[in-house]
């Protein structure tokens, strides 16, 4: 049984409206040779050089990678590579390359060999912390606890940092323009690899390794803690943060804060794409940035280095069609008025045929609708002549006439009024042909 829009509520019935125009503009092409067709006609550019630059990152990763072993890790790049040569699936996994590049980076991490790696700083965020705020502010903000201020931390920290990137992009891509949805994808891609690339070679120590260890050099032989998480498992009487975060590929990733950072880039995106939602987008990540100071995961730098690489990548990606009033219009095929708002014509869905089908464009010299004359002079057309006045106000278009109106034209000549026999004859008079009316009147 077919769903009527209208039964809905009207939030469902436009997500659902937006969801079948956005299927509809998808390429759903599963031939590779359409892929290699575009390919071949593609006109490269120097930008296109940063697709080398990830495939030799992802060449690299996955040598280092131990797990899955050879051949198995092969399956990786060739899956890849095959996302990408079928239309319908490399219209998200072209775009996404930046994403892939990130995780792929994240977790291969972990296979670094130890005489590659830096060594790791514990005592230069708590440093810099004093020297530019006064103070430790994430030692104050853990000095006090509570399950409530723990559930509230822990919902954006734990939950909603994993699934609103995955929000985000859905909104964008049922209700902006293709296009955003690439910038996403773009923006939130890059600034996480660089945040992941920095963690590299950049360890330092979070605040719950200082509450752990004081201020003991480190190792990368030290296991992650959950921190503040671990009251979270407590309270629920379980261990998944703690086994998540004592097995993470980067244990010394204080800095800088890609938790704030994606909270950043998010509040930054749905304030440009939605403006009526800022001031929520943005409650949110403030809880977020309070939330991993009080867990014990950032320093306030941190959080400030996160927001700060978030807002450097959003602007430096943002391309200028989107600073304006593009940024919130409607992808096309959404944003599409119908014929019947078109021409301001009342749908009629009781007819048995449609009108439209029926419908002979014309264009008159002077630029009059047709059916708004009469060809019978001295006729009283005063009324019609202010239907034409009322509808010269409005947008122009070009006017139609219905094949029905030629319909037994002769016959509707005798009562004073057709639409055809004014300036021009249909079919043309002949000498013969009047005689012929003149007898039938006697």
């Amino acid at each position: 049984m077919p769903i009527r829009l209208s039964s809905l509520p009207r939030p469902l019935a436009k997500v659902l409206s937006a969801f079948v125009a956005a299927v509809g503009r998808m390429d759903k092409s599963l031939s590779p040779s359409d892929t290699i067709a575009r390919l071949r006609k593609h006109t490269f550019t120097l930008s296109d050089s940063i697709y080398v630059f990830h495939l030799a990152l992802a060449a690299f990763w996955i040598t280092l990678m131990q797990f899955p072993p050879f051949p198995y890790k092969l399956l990786i790049p060739i899956l890849y590579a095959i996302f990408l040569l079928i239309p319908l699936t490399s219209q998200f996994f072209l775009p996404a390359i930046p994403v892939a590049s990130w995780v792929l980076t994240f977790y291969s991490s972990r296979f670094i060999p130890a005489s590659w790696r830096p060594s790791i700083s514990v005592s230069l965020l708590p440093t810099l912390e004093t020297v530019l705020y006064g103070a430790n502010v994430s030692d104050i903000l853990t000095r006090t606890t509570h399950p409530v201020l723990d559930i509230i931390a822990w919902l954006p920290y734990g939950i909603i940092h994993f699934v609103f990137p995955f929000v985000v992009a859905a909104f964008l891509w049922l209700f902006r323009p293709k296009e955003a949805l690439h910038l996403w994808a773009r923006a939130f891609g890059y600034m996480n690899l660089i945040g992941v690339i920095i963690q590299i070679l950049i360890p330092c120590a979070a605040p719950w390794y200082e509450l752990i260890y004081g201020l003991t050099p480190a190792n990368y032989s030290m296991p992650g803690s959950a921190g503040g998480l671990g009251r979270i498992d407590a309270l629920f009487g379980g261990h998944g943060y703690e086994t998540t975060f004592s097995h993470s590929p980067v244990v010394f990733g204080a800095f800088p804060s890609l938790h704030a950072g994606c909270a950043t880039i998010e509040a930054l995106f749905i304030s440009q794409f939605f403006p009526e939602m800022t001031k929520y987008i943005w409650a949110y990540a403030g809880v977020l940035y309070w939330a991993t100071m009080y867990l014990t995961h950032h320093y306030l730098i941190d959080v400030v280095s996160g927001a700060c690489l978030a807002t450097a990548c959003f602007y430096f990606f943002l391309p200028d069609e989107f600073r304006g009033p593009r940024a919130t219009a409607p992808p096309a095929s959404l944003g599409r008025r119908s014929k019947y708002d078109l021409y301001d014509v009342q749908n009629s869905r009781g007819r048995v045929a449609d009108m439209d089908e029926l419908e002979l464009s014309s264009e008159d010299e002077e630029g009059a609708d047709i059916t708004y004359r009469s060809p019978v002079p001295g006729s009283n057309n005063a009324p019609l002549q202010q239907q034409q006045k009322a509808v010269a106000g409005k947008k122009s278009h070009r006017h139609t006439a219905s094949i029905a109106s030629l319909i037994r034209a002769e016959e509707r000549v005798e009562d004073g009024w057709s639409p055809i026999m004014g300036s021009f004859a249909f079919p043309p008079n002949s000498p013969g042909r009047d005689r012929e009316r003149a007898d039938e009147r006697v």
